[in-house]
């Protein structure tokens, strides 16, 4: 009885723990979606990872990046969280966002926890539901 106890207690603590990551994760991505909203690229710069801000070098290319690349980030009509799963010790949240037009789209955000929180890492588009035929 001991035993199933201290299983389960194990198990709320670490579902409270991906829940308090969930939460931090989400606010890291929301918190950049409205900085895109604002067209404050430099604002939406700090939340990428310090591998992607030196990759890009500059708010205004990650910008342009962001703008070409990613309207439906740039400006989603909807933004609704999906699972959000630990793989080889790398965090992922999967997110649909409903653009402008009505279309779908799922992403994968490959998070970083870094001194400053948490950071994204990469964007990976997917395939979105029902898009295939």
């Amino acid at each position: 009885m001991r035993t199933m106890l201290q299983a389960a207690a194990f198990c709320l603590a670490g579902t409270a723990s991906a829940f308090g990551q969930g939460a931090e994760i989400t606010d890291t991505i929301n918190r950049q979606f409205e900085a895109f909203k604002a067209d404050d690229f430099a604002t939406a710069f700090d939340f990428a990872s310090p591998t992607l801000q030196r990759f890009f070098q500059t708010p205004e290319n990650f910008g342009q990046m962001v703008t070409q690349g990613y309207p439906m980030v740039w400006r989603p009509a909807r933004v609704q969280y999906l699972d959000l799963r630990q793989e080889g010790g790398v965090w992922w949240q999967r997110v649909m966002i409903t653009d402008q037009k009505g279309a779908f789209h799922v992403l994968e955000y490959r998070m970083e926890q870094t001194d400053a929180g948490w950071r994204i890492s990469g964007v990976q588009i997917l395939d979105a539901p029902g898009a295939a035929v």
